[in-house]
């Protein structure tokens, strides 16, 4: 049997986020296997590889989405997963995916809509925008509201897959920016990109490679 390609992670009592062995089949096929990783607080990771690597499953399963077919994921502190596709209903304004969202995670309607609205307005977001249904939004205007409703309940673990995606170059900037500021208020960040400049705005990158071999 051909042993799992990733390298292992080092051990680090203090990981906000600590994956062994982790394995997720697809059918009679593996599309994961073997993969270990860390995330310490503080710290920012990209993960990185081809289309159908299995990037996007992996977010998923850490943040509970998605189960594993073996291996551990273990995670500490309130996460926060902004998905590739934006999670929004159709027919719910900015305001009231915050209202929403906010009770979800405990905050009255008005607290939802003051921490929104700030997050919001650091991406440009802001005024008439936060009351149009959001089948009505642009695609980065949509991608910004995604990336709050991950960012509202003040999460310590950041999963983000591809959060910028439709971000003119201003947003995309402060994106980035916003991801130092998190790692300096000791949030730990793991960002799915394609894109092979943001290696360097990150501390640590970690590439997925297909697992070909066909499960038992």
């Amino acid at each position: 049997m051909t042993e799992p390609r990733y390298p292992a992670a080092v051990e680090r009592p203090d990981a906000m986020l600590a994956l062994r062995g982790v394995g997720k089949r697809i059918g009679r096929r593996w599309l994961l296997r073997g993969v270990d990783l860390d995330l310490q607080p503080g710290e920012s990771l990209a993960l990185v590889g081809e289309n159908g690597a299995g990037k996007s499953t992996l977010v998923r399963m850490i943040a509970g989405v998605e189960g594993t077919d073996e291996g551990t994921v273990e995670a500490r502190g309130r996460i926060g997963y902004c998905p590739q596709e934006p999670g929004l209903l159709d027919l719910l304004t900015a305001d009231e995916h915050l209202v929403f969202f906010g009770r979800g995670l405990g905050l009255d309607a008005a607290e939802a809509r003051e921490r929104g609205r700030m997050l919001l307005g650091e991406f440009g977001f802001r005024g008439p925008q936060l009351q149009v249904v959001s089948k009505h939004l642009s695609g980065g205007s949509r991608q910004k509201l995604n990336l709050t409703l991950a960012l509202l309940g003040d999460p310590d673990l950041l999963l983000l897959d591809e959060p910028y995606t439709g971000f003119d170059g201003g947003t995309y900037l402060c994106f980035w920016q916003h991801v130092e500021r998190w790692q300096e208020e000791g949030r730990a960040c793991l960002v799915v990109t394609h894109f092979l400049g943001e290696r360097e705005r990150v501390d640590r990158v970690h590439e997925l490679v297909p697992y070909l071999e066909e499960a038992a």
